[in-house]
């Protein structure tokens, strides 16, 4: 992959309307035909004992109030999946900067600054695996090598002992190449935003949606879908089964959404944020200033040497 996929592109309506991947209705599907299966039990009691249900009032009364609950949770998920892709915004940002400040001020050892590059793309790497539970050591081996990637899959966190080789390797610059204090200062903190960025995502990983408001609201669904085929006890049974369903959806459907969006780095989650993509990109652009760096074996200098 090149770099993002464009996600401001114009679908149809029918596209989306129909769309089975990212959507959640086969997770939400098993639950809507066990709440129609009730209502078409619910239609046969009324059918035997001619029972002629509930009033309806208290549903409708009670289902205000259901939809301001379900408009919470979906907002509360979308504020941590939004919150958590303005922080991979910022390491984009961080890695690119970070990166140009150790070419515009590094040393000009070749070594050096090849290290410091490879380096700073392996930072994102690093953080999506973390992020994801994951540990794959072999991505880790076309940027930095057999040796490095074995030492990086081994540490305890491993976003942390990337920061920890790029501060090595600015140290090294400002004791033995030169490097500027000013410019020691600014790659310094470029890296330490790099850190806070991954600490607010983290925050978001390790502190769920409040259990109690989630245990509330889905009692709460409960009750209203137990309800419901009560309310509009009817003769037929396919009638009393669509009807039913057809309100389970949309209920369920917003209450999975809330779910999905809070953990906005999990691969098994629907619209979760693009980290191979985003991680990718950074690496892309990273060696890429390395082909246009007079200090680099691959920059001009060594395109036009004889």
């Amino acid at each position: 992959m090149t770099g993002y996929p464009n996600p401001i592109e114009a679908r149809s309506f029918w596209r989306d309307a129909i769309a089975w991947r990212q959507a959640v209705t086969a997770k939400v599907l098993p639950r809507v035909v066990l709440f129609g299966a009730y209502a078409v039990v619910v239609a046969l009691v009324h059918q035997v004992f001619d029972w002629p249900g509930v009033r309806s009032t208290h549903i409708s009364y009670s289902g205000g109030a259901l939809a301001l609950l379900l408009v919470l949770r979906s907002n509360g998920g979308y504020d941590r999946w939004w919150e958590a892709r303005k922080l991979w915004g910022g390491i984009v940002n961080q890695s690119r900067n970070l990166a140009i400040k150790g070419l515009a001020y590094g040393p000009p050892d070749a070594a050096w600054r090849d290290r410091f590059v490879r380096w700073s793309a392996a930072f994102s790497h690093a953080c999506r695996q973390t992020l994801r539970g994951q540990r794959n050591e072999a991505e880790f081996v076309p940027l930095l090598g057999r040796q490095d990637a074995e030492a990086l899959s081994a540490a305890e966190h491993m976003p942390n002992y990337v920061a920890f080789r790029l501060s090595e390797l600015l140290r090294e610059a400002r004791e033995g190449d030169g490097l500027d204090g000013y410019a020691f200062l600014g790659a310094d903190q470029e890296r330490a935003t790099l850190i806070d960025h991954l600490g607010g995502c983290e925050r978001i990983l390790r502190t769920p949606y409040p259990r109690v408001h989630s245990i509330k609201l889905r009692r709460f669904i409960l009750l209203y879908l137990v309800g419901l085929p009560m309310a509009i006890a009817s003769s037929s049974l396919v009638v009393m089964g669509a009807v039913t369903m057809l309100v389970a959806y949309p209920l369920l459907g917003i209450d999975q959404i809330g779910q999905e969006l809070e953990n906005p780095f999990a691969e098994d989650r629907a619209s979760h944020l693009p980290l191979h993509a985003i991680c990718e990109t950074i690496e892309k652009n990273l060696l890429a200033l390395r082909e246009t760096d007079p200090g680099s074996p691959l920059g001009p200098a060594a395109a036009s040497a004889p």
